[in-house]
């Protein structure tokens, strides 16, 4: 299996000539932005349509709110931010969070269901083993029949695992994908489902 770790993608974010640098070159206003997104937007299209796995890590820091309590206004602390856009994590099958100085970790948002709702726990080689298992469930589907298997995928979760089990750099397949994507994240969840054992927490590229 071919793996490729970015360590870390906070400085394309917030880095020498990142995307934050790059807005604030143009002038550091809200129109600005429609210069900087596609840039980001590239770049995280190559990530998602890459034809390996990638694992992305990224920096944290303090985050806060304003609160305004009548003509008065305070500034509170609200815990740890992610230094990259917000929403980055929603794009990937796996978010882990390490979230102390003891390096345990906890799922932030998991599409396998390796590891929500479980207790935080120490990344070993053990966890690759795991994620190796699950991203290797089943068998790959015939190339006369990929198209029909991404045409019938009821949920996201079942279009990724089709995904990793039938790797491929062809154009049009990694379309189809795509647009089968674009498909199943605009369709409604059904009320009984909203509340799931599991939460999918966003979507996958």
């Amino acid at each position: 299996m071919e793996v490729i770790i970015i360590d870390s993608i906070t400085h394309f974010w917030n880095g020498q000539g990142g995307i934050l640098e790059y807005q604030n070159s143009l002038g550091g206003r809200y129109q600005d932005w429609a210069k900087a997104t596609p840039l980001y937007q590239k770049w995280l299209n190559t990530i998602l349509q890459s034809s390996c796995h990638i694992i992305t890590t990224n920096r944290k820091k303090q985050g806060y709110n304003i609160i305004t309590d009548g003509n008065k206004t305070k500034v509170e602390k609200a815990g740890l931010e992610d230094e990259i856009r917000s929403g980055y994590e929603y794009e990937m099958s796996l978010a882990l969070e390490i979230i102390n100085e003891n390096h345990l970790a906890k799922a932030s948002k998991d599409r396998t269901g390796l590891f929500a709702n479980k207790p935080e726990f120490i990344i070993t080689e053990n966890t690759g083993k795991q994620i190796l298992d699950w991203c290797n469930e089943g068998e790959p589907v015939n190339e006369n029949k990929i198209f029909e298997r991404i045409n019938d995928c009821k949920s996201l979760e079942e279009l990724l695992k089709l995904y990793y089990q039938n790797p491929t750099d062809d154009e049009v397949t990694l379309m189809a994908f795509t647009q089968k994507r674009t498909e199943l994240e605009q369709t409604p969840i059904p009320t009984s489902l909203t509340k799931p054992k599991l939460s999918l927490n966003g979507t996958h590229k």
